[in-house]
């Protein structure tokens, strides 16, 4: 049997599989090292991207509460953000490792390329003009002018190194063979390792095992994510499409990971962190809404600029998919003989928020990256002024000048002392129990309560502040249930 690759345009990866016609289980992948780095990219993409990407792919699809914070950003206005770019980081977050996954064989993620812009009077402008850069269009320059005008990287930069056809891997060196199994464990291919998974799994007699043959488009690349983060034999799922797409969040997924309600109460004053008011229901033991400032909007907003292999590393056993075996496998894997370096695996197992993605007083403290230099240059060419930008210093050989640039902080203005989260403030909003965020509506507030059926005399009113052990609860939570506020500040998390 053979599965075409579903879309006639593109690349396609080919996989040998064997399967077990007996119950039609795909029993383990045989691929190279183009298959395996296209499920390791998986860690270093935001949740705001894959939730990008997934809607496009199946709009009935979702993830917890992430779909709800993303459709929240949407459809604020964007006089709620700090700045034009505030809204778009969010809705389209960077990827730090995104010169990487620009090499992958299938790149699922479809963001466009990072840009440069200076200011729009460029060497006119005696303020700033050869020393602001801004990957955003239309920052607002020292000058007061818009960061408008694009400029390219150099040619030779732009075009990236020459690779030599050994070094075809992108986080995995080349010409290394792997098998995949229906949990996405991932093992150096081996006899060995085969026979071991087939005993395993009780695989006795040879003649119920066949080979088939599977293309791997992007769209079947996007269907496993989805199934990887929700579902078990998730090979089998996608590549013989047994059943339809499963939808993260639900109870049969969550219902473990939470124990009943406190013992004890939430609290009626704030302590250090951020305020936040919540509206619970007594008899249902439920949160109804939250109140709060644009701080904690700014938290929950955050959490789509969060790597999956951030969360993955936090939840540890707690994950209901098989992302965690996919995760472990990359522990495993010996950095030197089969990664192309330490650095490699650090960005997988732990990445970072992309330079500018973090702010001051982030209860998550995640590690942000730093962005690599910039210089600009200018020179005459037959009394003709050329200017370039360029990734590294150098001295032209028409004896130009480099000048080191100064990357902007798009979520602020030039002349801001700070770096604040991507909402302005002061504002109130209204946080449903499921994150739908909304500017706050008293009317809105008293629909919600009829809708979820609890009268006016069953509520009760509680503050709750918002550290890192808060913030970290919440954003397993809202990643994997519909409970958020519900299962962050009214129940314990199972050990």
């Amino acid at each position: 049997m053979q599965s075409l690759c579903s879309r006639a345009v593109g690349p396609c990866i080919r996989l040998k599989a064997s399967v077990n016609k007996e119950n039609n289980r795909v029993i383990f992948v045989e691929s190279d090292e183009d298959f395996i780095d296209v499920l390791f990219s998986f860690f270093t993409m935001p949740m705001g991207t894959i939730i990008k990407l997934i809607r496009n792919e199946s709009p009935t699809a979702g993830i917890g509460c992430m779909d709800n914070l993303y459709k929240s950003i949407m459809n604020l206005d964007g006089q709620q953000f700090r700045t034009e770019a505030c809204k778009t980081m969010l809705l389209h977050p960077r990827n730090t490792a995104e010169v990487e996954c620009k090499r992958l064989k299938l790149n699922i993620d479809d963001s466009e390329p990072l840009k440069y812009f200076v200011c729009n009077k460029r060497y006119y402008c005696r303020l700033s003009g050869e020393k602001l850069l801004s990957h955003y269009r239309n920052a607002v320059c020292g000058c007061g002018e818009h960061m408008g005008f694009e400029m390219v990287l150099s040619k030779e930069e732009s075009e990236g190194s020459v690779f030599d056809a050994r070094d075809r891997g992108v986080f995995l060196k080349g010409l290394t063979r792997f098998i995949i199994t229906d949990a996405l464990e991932v093992m150096p291919a081996s006899v060995e390792s085969s026979h071991s998974l087939l005993y395993a799994l009780q695989v006795t007699d040879g003649k119920i095992i066949e080979e088939h043959s599977f293309y791997m488009g992007v769209d079947k690349v996007l269907t496993l994510l989805n199934h990887s983060l929700v579902a078990e034999a998730v090979l089998t799922k996608t590549l013989l499409e047994q059943n339809p797409e499963p939808e993260l969040g639900k109870e049969d997924f969550c219902c473990g990971r939470y124990t009943k309600s406190r013992m004890t109460p939430v609290s009626n004053t704030c302590g250090e962190g951020i305020c936040v008011k919540l509206t619970v229901s007594k008899s249902k033991n439920i949160v109804c809404y939250a109140e709060a400032s644009e701080d904690f909007v700014d938290l929950l907003f955050s959490f789509l600029t969060v790597p999956l292999g951030h969360i993955v590393k936090k939840m540890c056993n707690a994950f209901g998919g098989c992302i965690t075996y996919l995760y472990r496998s990359v522990e495993k894997l010996d950095a030197e003989q089969f990664l192309k370096s330490s650095k490699h695996k650090e960005m997988l197992l732990s990445p970072k928020l992309p330079p500018d993605f973090s702010y001051e007083n982030h209860p998550l403290s995640i590690e942000e990256d730093i962005h690599p230099p910039y210089y600009y240059e200018s020179y005459y060419i037959n009394r003709e002024r050329v200017v370039e930008l360029k990734s590294h210093e150098s001295s032209t050989h028409f004896g130009g000048p480099s000048t080191l640039m100064t990357v902007m902080d798009p979520k602020s203005h030039f002349k801001e002392a700070t770096s604040g989260g991507f909402l302005t403030g002061p504002a109130k909003f209204t946080v449903t129990d499921n994150l739908i965020v909304t500017p706050i509506s008293p009317v809105s507030c008293l629909s919600l309560l009829n809708t979820l059926e609890v009268p006016l005399n069953d509520v009760k009113e509680c503050v709750v502040h918002v550290g890192y052990e808060e913030a970290f609860k919440l954003l397993l939570a809202s990643f994997e249930s519909e409970s958020a506020l519900t299962n962050t500040f009214l129940r314990e998390s199972n050990p």
